[in-house]
């Protein structure tokens, strides 16, 4: 899911990739919203409060936005170096973004009860999630070679409106190519929805406790590799061995 990459990569890996990193990302948005009343998942919304604040002089409020923004983009620079650094095709490249991440969730699960909805520790709180939110996205859009990106839907609607043309002025032979495409386009909204959901409902429920659960999903993607490779290999040890032993 993670450590394939390049030609390596297939559809059903990015659907998985898809799948549990989507729910992560809209298990976040949701619960940060709750939390902190910031979406801390794209940039796009912050990018127009940030003209807002500016042009009714609200400099202290423009910075905090700033502040967001420049998080955001360190995250997905940091993450890049990691892969850049280490080498695309290791597992290593992958790992230490994640662990910070799952770090940064935690942290924020442990200590939200402190927030007081104050600009410094809102700055604090949405930063630092929006950080690892940058993390996540440049991480998977490079695994994924730019098919995936689990941290907003703008462009995964505007791919959807278009191959959804496409599908129906493409020729026969072409179509299971554009169908696959819109399957996985639909895997990333559907999860990333299903996340915010299941994100709120818990929210509501077990308050700022709600980050473990991301948290704990990641650590399921990190090894998730590890596990199905072992798993399959005592498959089909256990295959070799029952067909050594002979018949009573």
């Amino acid at each position: 899911m993670l450590r394939h990459t390049g030609r390596r990569r297939n559809f059903k890996h990015n659907v998985r990739l898809a799948a549990l990193l989507c729910v992560t990302a809209g298990m976040v948005n949701a619960a940060g919203l709750f939390a902190f009343a910031v979406l801390t998942t794209n940039v796009t919304g912050h990018a127009g409060l940030l003209a807002q604040k500016l042009a009714m002089g609200d400099l202290r409020a423009a910075r905090m936005v700033a502040l967001w923004l420049v998080l955001f983009l360190a995250g997905a620079f940091f993450s890049s170096c990691c892969i850049g650094q280490t080498g695309q095709h290791k597992s290593a490249s992958y790992t230490l973004p994640i662990i910070i991440e799952i770090i940064i969730l935690l942290l924020v699960g442990s200590f939200g009860y402190t927030f007081d909805q104050s600009i410094l520790k809102t700055e604090y709180f949405a930063g630092s999630l929006l950080f690892a939110m940058g993390m996540q996205n440049a991480l998977v859009s490079t695994v994924s070679g730019n098919v995936v990106r689990t941290t907003h839907l703008t462009g995964m609607f505007t791919d959807l409106g278009i191959e959804l043309y496409a599908l129906l002025a493409a020729p026969l032979k072409n179509r299971p190519g554009i169908r696959s495409k819109i399957t996985l386009r639909l895997v990333i909204i559907f999860f990333f929805l299903a996340g915010g959901i299941i994100g709120g409902y818990v929210y509501l429920k077990f308050q700022y406790y709600t980050f473990y659960l991301p948290a704990a999903i990641l650590v399921i993607a990190m090894f998730y590799d590890g596990f199905r490779v072992r798993f399959n290999k005592f498959v089909r040890r256990y295959k070799v061995r029952k067909r050594k032993v002979p018949p009573i």
